[in-house]
Formats: structure tokens, C-alpha cells, sequence
């Protein structure tokens, strides 16, 4: 399957990983700093490769290639500019997160590829995390009986340094803040355990140490789901001095879940009325990551092309993108308005919150 990478950025290793162990046929990288490109070529040792083309130009890389899946690594306010030319040309997607910074975007997305028949994929790979694996095996067999409430905390550092190597970062139009960019992945998790279903979320945001950025640096929220259940979320970039954790916690009637590490891939409290022999297995279970991203990539990719190839929705589709960036857009509007917001949540982007700190 021919595959190409637009944006050559910190995250797009993962995603070279990732195609290289799904034995993609990778036909062009596409970056607007040449030399971004070089180097990532060179880190996967593949440099010297003739058969991999180098563009500024992502339309004429679509154009001339004429690639089946391209995943999109840029920042985030280009996402859905160029996932709609790529969904227009007739191209699958994988997409990272956010998929797109407004919600008429996402919905325009999601338009164009049932129009096009093309599968889209938001890149939500902490999914694939074999701790949430087992906790999504639990909740899907109705294990924990009536949900009590859920809690996502991000916990991470983002120093200077961090916002010093792109200028985009922490801007309304091109990235929003901890919520949007960081702590997106947590907040999949904890709508989608929590049955996705939202009534309405109060949230505050604040810029607590991070003022050369436009964006927030902290955000608490209370979502309310339609099932009863209540949803807590904590992000931050602003814990000193370095990452401490990316915890999810699930609480029912018949049982209390604890997902914790540095990204969601390790099980610190496994507790069910109904115990079995696999729960004991599960206790303590820990996958070790080489970085915060975790190693969800992989098999993310591996999903995708499966449905290519079987005509079937990914298991992390583009409704699954809009859902996390709704949630994260309906804090922002909390914040903005000082009020609760019902959901279903329609015509708000980031850029809404130019001005706000």
C-alpha cells in the first residue's frame, strides 16, 4: 500500500515507525523545511532511498504520487485544510490529533470522506494501550455495573524549550493549549469509557506560568454523561519540574479501575466483584514506552489498513476525533462564557478564544 507522511515534525517518527513496521510502501515525505525531512529520513535509515520523494508541496505530492493512506503530522490548525484536499483526491487518512481545530471543520471532514468513501482515522493511539485494551474489555462486558464516575488527570511539564521549538505552539489558530494539545488523548479515553454520551461540561481554564503563550496552561472541567454518570478532568502542563502522569480512573458499582503511568499504559488498581484468573494477570500489568506517546502507532496504523483493505470503519474513526475535540472545544466555550455548555456543542472553533488571557 503507498504510503505518504505530511509534516516532519517531533511526532512524525512515530508515525515513520509505524509505517515501516506495517511494511508500508513509503513514496514521499512532505515538509515545508526541507531539512526536516533529511532528518527524518535519516533517523529511520532512509536517507539514501531513491524510492522516497521529497515535497514542499503537499498537493503536488498528492497529485504526482497518488498515495492510497497519508497520515497528517502538521500543526494542528492546518489538519483539516489539507485532510479535505487529500479526502477529495480520493485518499484514506490518518490524522493526528486534534483532527481538526473547529467543529464545523470536523464535521466537514467527516462529510466529505462518507461522500468520498475514504476511510479517516484520528491518530488516538493510546486506544491500542493494552492496559485500556483490558479496561474497554471490562467495560464493554458490563463489568463494572451502573457507572459512578470517572477521572482523567494529565499531569505533564512543558517548559520554554518546548515552545521555543515551534513558533506555532500555544497559538489559538494553530494549536490551542494543555487541552488541546496534550491532554486530547486523555479525554478520548474518558468519554469513550464513560459511554460518550455528554448532557453538558462546566469548565475553567487559566495561563498560570506560561505567559508568552495565547493559550492556557491548566484546565478543569465536570462533564455530566447521559447515562448519570459524572466525568472529572485535570490538565496541565505546569507541573514542576517534569511529566508525572496520565492517570484514568473508572468507578461502578461493581468495580475501580486505575490506569496510570506516564500515558495511560500501566494498570495500578484492577478490583471487580465478579473476579476471574485473567484479572489477576491484569493486576499491575505495565507496558514499557520509549516515549509519552506510547507504542499505540503501531497498531493504530495496522487497524487502518485493515479497513482499507476490508471496506469497514477503523476502530478509531473520525467521529471518534470530533467526539475528543468537542469535549475539549465545550471547556474552552465554559471558560469563555462563564457558563455550563449543552451539548450537543455546534459552531465553535479555538480561534473563538483569541484574547481570553
Amino acid at each position: 500500500m503507498k504510503y505518504a507522511l505530511i509534516g516532519c515534525g517531533r511526532i512524525a517518527t512515530n508515525h515513520m515507525k509505524a509505517a515501516l513496521n506495517n511494511d508500508l510502501q513509503i513514496v514521499a515525505v512532505c515538509d515545508i523545511i526541507f531539512d526536516k525531512m533529511e532528518k527524518l529520513l535519516e533517523k529511520h535509515e532512509l536517507k539514501g532511498e531513491k524510492n522516497i520523494k521529497k515535497y514542499t508541496d503537499y498537493k503536488n505530492m498528492i497529485r504526482e504520487e497518488k498515495p492510497e493512506l497519508v497520515s497528517i503530522a502538521t500543526e494542528s490548525g492546518n489538519h483539516a485544510e489539507i485532510a479535505l484536499f487529500c479526502i477529495e483526491n480520493g485518499v484514506n487518512l490518518i490524522i493526528e490529533k486534534p483532527m481538526a481545530m473547529s467543529i464545523e471543520d470536523a464535521d466537514r471532514i467527516i462529510a466529505a470522506s462518507e461522500e468520498k468513501g475514504v476511510k479517516v482515522s484520528a491518530c488516538h493511539q493510546n486506544r491500542f494501550n493494552v492496559a485500556i485494551q483490558e479496561l474497554r474489555k471490562a467495560v464493554e462486558n458490563g463489568r463494572f455495573g451502573k457507572l459512578s464516575h470517572g477521572s482523567i488527570h494529565v499531569r505533564w511539564n512543558r517548559d520554554h524549550g518546548y515552545y521555543d521549538q515551534a513558533s506555532w505552539r500555544g497559538t489559538w489558530a494553530q494549536d490551542g493549549g494543555a487541552l488541546m494539545n496534550q491532554c486530547i488523548h486523555g479525554i478520548d479515553l474518558l468519554r469513550w469509557m464513560m459511554g460518550d454520551e455528554i448532557d453538558e461540561v462546566y469548565g475553567a481554564t487559566r495561563q498560570q506560568f506560561h505567559d508568552y503563550l495565547e493559550a492556557e496552561d491548566l484546565g478543569m472541567a465536570v462533564v455530566k454523561f447521559k447515562n448519570g454518570a459524572i466525568g472529572t478532568i485535570e490538565g496541565t502542563t505546569n507541573v514542576y519540574p517534569k511529566n508525572l502522569e496520565e492517570t484514568l480512573y473508572i468507578f461502578g458499582e461493581d468495580g475501580t479501575v486505575k490506569i496510570g503511568g506516564t500515558s495511560t499504559n500501566n494498570i495500578d488498581v484492577w478490583n471487580f466483584a465478579d473476579e476471574t484468573e485473567e484479572d489477576h494477570k491484569n493486576k499491575g500489568l505495565q507496558e514499557e514506552t520509549s516515549n509519552v506517546y506510547g507504542n499505540g502507532h503501531t497498531a493504530l496504523f495496522a487497524d487502518v489498513i485493515d479497513a482499507i483493505k476490508n471496506d469497514r470503519k477503523p476502530y478509531v474513526d473520525a467521529y471518534a476525533g470530533r467526539n475528543a475535540l468537542e469535549l475539549v472545544l465545550s471547556i474552552y466555550k465554559s471558560q469563555k462564557t462563564g457558563e455550563p455548555v449543552k451539548f450537543p456543542l455546534t459552531n465553535f472553533a479555538s480561534t473563538d478564544m483569541k484574547g481570553e488571557f
